[in-house]
C-alpha cells in the first residue's frame, strides 16, 4: 500500500461541494482517503484576477502505481467537468500529486514530489495542517520548514463558509 499526498482545489461552481465530490470519486477508483487537512481559502496564484480557490490536502492510501494513479486523477477531473484551458486559470477542480511515499520521479508527464510545492503557500498550508513533519525527499526539509521559508506571500486562511 502506497501513501500519497494530494492537493485538491478549485474556484468555480460550489467550491466546497466540488472538493467533497473529488474525495468521493478518488475513493471509488483511487484508494482510501485516510486523512485530510482543513479546507483553506486562497487568493488566485499566477493569474490573480479570478475568484479565490479552496484547497485541501489529502492522504490517499492506494495500491496503484504512480502512472496509473495519475490516469485515475485525470479521469476524476474529466468526470467533474474540468476543462484544461489557460494555465493557472479558473477551474472546477484540480488534483495534484504532491508526494508518493518517498519516491522521486522525473518523467515528462509526472514529477514527484511536485516541483513547485516549496513556492506555494496554497499547497504548503494544507500540507502543514495535515502532516507538518513530513520530510521532502529532495529538499530534505519538513513541510513546516518549507512553509516558514516560502517566498509566496498570498493570503491563505482556513475557510469558513
Amino acid at each position: 500500500m502506497f501513501k500519497v499526498y494530494l492537493l485538491i482545489g478549485g474556484n468555480l461552481g460550489n467550491r466546497e461541494e466540488n472538493l467533497k465530490t473529488a474525495v468521493n470519486l478518488l475513493q471509488i477508483e483511487g484508494g482510501k482517503v485516510t486523512g485530510s487537512s482543513a479546507i483553506f481559502e486562497t487568493a488566485a496564484w499566477g493569474i490573480t484576477n479570478q475568484s479565490p480557490f479552496l484547497n485541501q490536502a489529502l492522504l490517499l492510501e492506494t495500491m496503484h502505481q504512480p502512472a496509473r494513479l495519475l490516469e485515475i486523477i485525470l479521469e476524476v477531473e474529466l468526470k467533474m467537468g474540468r476543462i484544461r484551458g489557460e494555465k493557472n486559470g479558473p477551474r472546477i477542480i484540480d488534483i495534484d500529486i504532491l508526494f508518493f511515499d518517498d519516491l522521486i520521479i522525473s518523467e515528462p508527464q509526472l514529477t514527484i514530489p511536485h516541483p513547485l510545492i516549496q513556492n506555494r503557500l496554497f499547497a504548503l498550508a494544507p500540507m502543514k495542517d495535515l502532516e507538518p513533519h513530513l520530510k521532502h525527499p529532495v529538499l530534505k526539509k519538513t513541510i513546516s520548514e518549507l512553509f516558514d521559508e516560502c517566498p509566496d506571500k498570498l493570503e491563505v486562511h482556513i475557510y469558513k463558509p
